[in-house]
C-alpha cells in the first residue's frame, strides 16, 4: 500500500503506479444486494438460471457495482494521511471493457496521472484499473478525482 504523509506529497508523485491491492471474489450475494439497491434487477444479474444459457454463460455484475467497488478496493491500495477530509470529487471516462462474472476474482490497481493544488486542497485524478484474474481486460478502467483538505 502507498501512504501519502500529506496532501502536497502527491503532488510529487504524478506518473507513479500504485501497486494493486489483494483479489476480492464477486459473489452473487452482493449483486443480488447491489440489484435491491438501485432496483436494476436485469436478468443477466440476478437469474443465475436464465444467465446460465444467456450470452456470459452465467450471471454478471452491474457496471456500476464494479464502479462502486472502487473505494473498497482502493483501501488497499493508497492511503491520505494528514488530511482533515478526502472528498470524492467525481469521476472523467469510465468505461467497462468487459463483463465482469459472478465468481470472478477482481483487485484495483491504479496511476496518479494528475495533481495540483485547488483551493482548500490538492486535487488529485487517479486512474484506476480493476482487473479481473486470469483475464487481459479489466472489468472497469475509471479516471477519479479525490479533493485532499489539509
Amino acid at each position: 500500500m502507498r501512504t501519502f504523509s500529506s496532501p502536497s506529497d502527491v503532488l510529487a508523485a504524478v506518473g507513479d503506479d500504485l501497486e494493486p491491492g489483494p483479489w476480492l471474489e464477486v459473489t452473487q450475494q452482493r449483486v443480488d444486494a447491489f440489484a435491491d439497491a438501485t432496483g436494476d434487477h436485469q436478468w443477466i444479474h440476478v437469474d443465475v438460471d436464465r444467465a446460465a444459457d444467456g450470452p456470459f454463460g452465467g450471471t454478471i455484475a452491474h457496471g456500476y457495482l464494479t464502479l462502486s467497488m472502487l473505494p473498497m478496493l482502493a483501501a488497499d491500495v493508497v492511503a491520505y494521511e494528514g488530511c482533515s477530509a478526502v472528498i470524492n470529487y467525481g469521476a472523467d471516462k469510465v468505461r467497462f471493457p468487459q463483463p465482469l462474472r459472478v465468481g470472478s476474482r477482481v483487485r484495483a490497481g491504479a496511476t496518479i496521472t494528475a495533481a495540483r493544488e485547488s483551493g482548500p486542497g490538492v486535487l488529485v485524478t487517479v486512474r484506476w484499473s480493476v482487473e479481473v484474474d486470469g483475464e487481459d481486460k479489466p472489468a472497469c478502467v475509471a479516471d477519479t478525482l479525490m479533493l485532499l483538505i489539509p
